[in-house]
């Protein structure tokens, strides 16, 4: 393989956690160069108001939230470029990754923060109306539904936990389970059927996610009967989990069952020196906006300390 560049510290990803690794990078005259990947600003950029997130008393829209990490990122002298991270080599040193299935790029250390992917049904009103009533994150958005009727779709602990939290908000959580049983564990299982106010649909699926500009109600199907009912709520969340984006790292980096990438505990650290994870791609617990870029900020500081150890920098 040719090779066209050979930088210091290479960031592979631009949500809270690439950009934050960026900034502290930066200012440790690492001169990083990220590349912001499929969706620059990860996740944030696809939601609307952020409330949860300090700093921002009156909120901040998610993409608005996410220029603010870009610029200052930039202020800092990170080299911020637009590109795909597409195939890495990590079998020796330095590492190589390269970009939009074109070049070759040589890099001393590498931070990993290619987030995570929300599952989605895949149906059209659902990518219609996310960010006017649908959501992927209850904890991010349920605050925006307060006193008022929600779906949820999803079985397993995730599911649970975010029809659990939207129950102390709304007046009814409609809990929508394919099967005729959940996947989670026994005991968020009895929590959520010992909730008053969470009605479990069960052997039912959704059929449509009613509204023109906002979501109104929604068609749920039941698997076993095929009739449909039609239910009028504000809020539709979608918990059916999440995809890390890990799979170009197979291979090189230890991963759970599922993909997430292993960290050594508290710290940014994966299985090969040199190369660290942060945000969504090594986090399947908390999936917070402040959780990643306190993570991108570890990930920046212990590049700086592995780099310096090596007489890089």
């Amino acid at each position: 393989m040719e090779i066209a560049e050979k930088v210091h510290l290479l960031i592979i990803g631009s949500g809270p956690a690439g950009y934050t690794a960026a900034i502290y990078a930066a200012r440790a005259n690492m001169n990083p160069v990220l590349y912001q990947g499929i969706q620059p600003g990860g996740q944030l950029t696809i939601t609307t108001e952020v409330e949860n997130y300090p700093g921002f008393p009156d909120g901040v829209q998610g993409p608005e939230m996410m220029v603010h990490f870009e610029k200052q990122a930039k202020r800092m002298g990170a080299d911020i470029r637009y590109g795909l991270a597409t195939k890495v080599d990590f079998s020796s040193q330095p590492y190589k990754v390269q970009i939009d299935e074109e070049k070759w790029i040589e890099a001393d250390a590498v931070i990993i923060s290619t987030g995570a992917s929300a599952k989605w049904l895949n149906i059209p009103s659902e990518q219609r109306l996310n960010g006017f009533g649908v959501s992927a994150c209850a904890v991010c958005d349920g605050f925006f539904f307060r006193n008022k009727e929600v779906a949820i779709v999803g079985a397993g602990d995730t599911a649970a936990e975010e029809a659990l939290y939207l129950s102390k908000l709304c007046t009814t959580v409609h809990m929508i389970v394919r099967r005729d049983e959940m996947r989670a564990s026994k005991v968020m299982q009895e929590r959520v059927k010992n909730t008053p106010n969470i009605k479990i649909y069960w052997n039912s699926e959704t059929d449509e996610i009613l509204g023109e500009d906002r979501v109104s109600g929604v068609r749920i199907r039941n698997n076993k009967t095929n009739e449909t009912q039609e239910v009028p709520i504000s809020g539709f969340f979608v918990a059916i989990g999440h995809t890390p984006n890990s799979d170009i790292f197979k291979g090189f980096i230890d991963m759970d069952e599922t993909g997430y990438i292993k960290t050594i505990a508290g710290t940014s650290k994966t299985n090969l020196e040199g190369v660290f994870a942060a945000g969504d791609v090594q986090d399947k617990i908390y999936r917070q906006a402040v959780t990643a870029a306190g993570s991108g900020c570890m990930a920046a500081l212990d590049a700086e300390r592995y780099l310096a150890a090596k007489g890089h920098i």
